[in-house]
């Protein structure tokens, strides 16, 4: 049985070190078999790279850690709803099952917009959790974003 509450803490943790360093505070993490493979978050602004978001920097880690770009039969933990790109590569990854906790109504692609999972023409379709920990996700957002428009 899955305790996403619990691995959703992990992650949010995660959007907290994002947050401290000025990166949009999102945090990520990788389970295989009930064990932390990787935790990752936002990084695009201080590594100047348009693609370190936190879920494409947690697969670059974990497969790096497990040796295989494949990573079957895992779960990824995201605070926000992910966006087009790194739902791209969850799939090329085989990620067998994605949580996330806020729901992204500008980017994100899982349950606000459309399933893409089942859109997208694929032999791999990942199960799909959301809401967990919803408020504290969107929370920790919130607070950044009311902070960055009270700095100009």
């Amino acid at each position: 049985m899955f305790d996403d509450e619990y691995w959703m803490r992990i992650a949010i943790q995660e959007a907290i070190i994002a947050k401290n360093k000025g990166e949009v505070p999102i945090g990520s993490i990788l389970v295989k078999d009930n064990q932390l493979i990787s935790k990752a978050h936002n990084c695009p602004i201080s590594t100047n790279n348009p693609t370190a978001h936190a879920e494409i920097e947690v697969l670059r880690n974990a497969g790096k850690k497990l040796k295989n770009y494949r990573l079957s039969k895992t779960t990824l933990y995201v605070t926000l709803e992910p966006c087009i790109m790194c739902l791209g590569a969850m799939m090329h990854a085989r990620v067998e099952r994605l949580v996330f906790g806020a729901s992204n109504t500008k980017k994100g692609l899982n349950k606000s917009f459309t399933d893409v999972t089942l859109d997208i023409q694929s032999n791999h379709k990942i199960k799909v959790s959301s809401g967990i920990l919803e408020e504290d996700c969107a929370q920790i957002l919130n607070s950044f974003f009311i902070l960055c428009r009270n700095k100009f």
